[in-house]
């Protein structure tokens, strides 16, 4: 089993932030830090590149990525600069490029986006899925069981009701996750993750961040690169944190 330490930065991977000046609700940052910090453990260097602007962007470089959630005013500004290079991030997506988008991240890669005032909002249309805004609020911290992942947590706070026939991260145990009556949370295609979990996500679900990691290796240097890059960590207090999480909501 590694110890989780320092090393010196001999394997590389390119993740990009989009916007981590406008889309940073709820701690959303608080996901690169754990990608960054369960790589450096294992030896691998995470170079985040931050993406402010789109203007003669391209994506090449890119191993994984990352989109947080924001106001529906910065999230419409956040997908007009995303529309500039929407057929290289299709295109990166459908290679199998691993990615995680949260809340308005995840709403705008669909077709339409109807705000609550009925007005339709432009959006990526890389999948197929849309939107509706509606009252109350879905708020509150969320339990999902879920095949690939185990038992995850997080927290929700969005009006968006998310519709879509793609496979989802998992049936929610508590709360509400994708709308209110599916009683399914998230969305999975290829190696791309969708979800309306705040909190940050990643930190106390360490499966998952695993999961973007080796993907993200797998795709830039093969599978056999990934087994001996991805060492097992010592996940004690994660799972502590999660079972505490679980435990609480469950019983309260």
């Amino acid at each position: 089993m590694q110890r989780k330490g320092s090393f010196l930065p001999v394997k590389t991977l390119t993740l990009y932030h989009f916007f981590p000046d406008k889309l940073n609700l709820y701690g959303d940052r608080g996901n690169i830090t754990s990608l960054a910090k369960r790589c450096e453990w294992r030896g691998i260097h995470l170079d985040i590149q931050e993406i402010r602007t789109t203007e003669s962007l391209t994506l090449e470089g890119m191993d994984l990525f990352f989109i947080g959630g924001g106001s529906d005013r910065e999230q419409s500004m956040a997908t007009g600069e995303l529309l500039k290079i929407k057929s290289q991030l299709k295109d990166k997506i459908d290679s199998g490029v691993p990615g995680l988008t949260i809340c308005g991240g995840y709403q705008f890669l669909g077709n339409r986006y109807i705000d609550s005032n009925g007005k339709q909002l432009h959006c990526l249309g890389i999948l197929d899925f849309y939107t509706v805004a509606k009252q109350p609020r879905l708020t509150g911290n969320v339990l999902i069981r879920s095949e690939l992942f185990g038992e995850i947590v997080g927290f929700e706070n969005h009006a968006g009701r998310t519709y879509h026939s793609y496979p989802t991260l998992g049936k929610v145990q508590k709360g509400n996750g994708n709308n209110d009556d599916s009683g399914q949370e998230g969305l999975l295609y290829k190696n791309l993750i969708g979800t309306y979990l705040h909190g940050p996500i990643l930190p106390k679900n360490p499966a998952i961040a695993d999961y973007l990691i080796i993907k993200a290796i797998e795709n830039r240097y093969g599978t056999e690169t990934a087994s001996s890059w991805m060492t097992q960590l010592d996940d004690y207090l994660e799972d502590l944190a999660r079972k505490q999480v679980w435990q609480t909501v469950q019983n309260g």
